[in-house]
């Protein structure tokens, strides 16, 4: 019984979010949750994402849902394209948003990844959230 309550607590700490995060912020710094969204701006074998088209849709759809603010930073996204049997690479947008913390902040990143994919035909859009400690 005392294993099972053990292994109830050690699941629960892994899985709750910001608020059970294993970080100990230090300097003024608070424990928050950083998302990193990978945008790859090829559609099929030619680039189809231009730096306005890009600019347009972060106005939209980013900006709206996370105002506080972001960072962008350019990039190249490698992977292994299984049917072409080759490397594949692509020119790509990172952004990094520290999160708010509200328990919308996934339900707005989702829609942000769907917006990406419809708007510009993608099969797939990178999120990452890990837990980070943030001032500003």
């Amino acid at each position: 019984m005392l294993r099972a309550a053990a292994t109830l607590l050690l699941a629960s700490a892994l899985t709750g979010g910001a608020s059970a995060q294993l970080v100990e912020c230090r300097g003024g710094q608070r424990p928050t949750e950083v998302a990193q969204l990978l945008f790859g701006r090829n559609i099929g074998n030619r680039f189809a994402v231009s730096e306005s088209a890009w600019s347009r849709f972060v106005d939209r759809e980013i900006i709206p849902r996370f105002p506080d603010g972001l960072t962008i930073f350019d990039a190249t996204g490698r992977w292994q394209d299984r049917a072409a049997n080759r490397i594949a690479r692509e020119p790509s947008k990172i952004v990094e948003i520290a999160l708010p913390g509200t328990p919308e902040d996934i339900v707005r990143l989702n829609e942000i990844v769907e917006a990406y994919k419809s708007r510009f035909k993608q099969q797939s859009v990178g999120l990452i959230v890990r837990p980070a400690c943030v001032s500003f």
